[in-house]
């Protein structure tokens, strides 16, 4: 029994250090219900992720302690500062508990036209028939490289042949596996560029 309050405590104090992190780049954030944003520049190029929460001050501070995709970002980018201009900026609007499904879909969608690269596995709402923001993403597994990859190999021999080589079988006239072995070699150089 000892050990078990011992955890709690452990968990309440995690929580609160978490909570106060985020008071301090956020110092105005309330516990009650609305939208979070957390944005970050590097390069030219703007990161975002927007979410909805009935405790804003909870849910933020849940993003440091979790391993969603956002929460391992946050954790390798920090927080905005002058000494890290490329972290995250905390922002937040308030709205009324029925009002997050349509707001949060809302800025998800603003944010995506403004240009910003989301980290939302959604396009947000928590009703039946979320849709994913993933579906849109080109895939990146181990599969989709060695793919890319192999396009790219072709198109580099392709170059290399169309600039500088020539391509005959051995025999004049060729025999009917020389032909065949020809069609494979100029159907693997010809890449259908229209299907990328």
């Amino acid at each position: 029994m000892e050990k078990d309050w011992m955890n709690y405590r452990q968990i309440y104090a995690r929580k609160a250090e978490c909570e106060r992190k985020i008071l301090e780049v956020a110092p105005n954030c309330p516990n009650t219900s609305g939208i979070y944003f957390l944005l970050r520049h590097e390069n030219g190029f703007k990161f975002g992720y927007i979410g909805q929460a009935k405790h804003l001050l909870e849910r933020l501070a849940s993003h440091l302690n979790g391993y969603q995709h956002i929460d391992l970002s946050l954790k390798k980018h920090g927080f905005f500062s002058a000494e890290n201009p490329t972290g995250y900026e905390v922002h937040f609007l308030c709205f009324h508990e029925s009002e997050l499904d349509e707001k949060e879909k809302y800025y998800i969608k603003k944010y995506a036209n403004a240009g910003y690269q989301l980290k939302n596995a959604t396009v947000g709402g928590q009703g039946e028939g979320k849709k994913g923001l993933d579906n849109q993403r080109p895939s990146r597994g181990y599969y989709d490289g060695v793919e890319q990859g192999e396009k790219r190999a072709r198109r580099m021999i392709a170059d290399l042949f169309s600039k500088h080589l020539t391509v005959s079988t051995k025999k004049q006239p060729p025999t009917k596996l020389q032909e065949k072995a020809l069609q494979k070699f100029m159907d693997f150089i010809n890449i259908d560029n229209s299907a990328e």
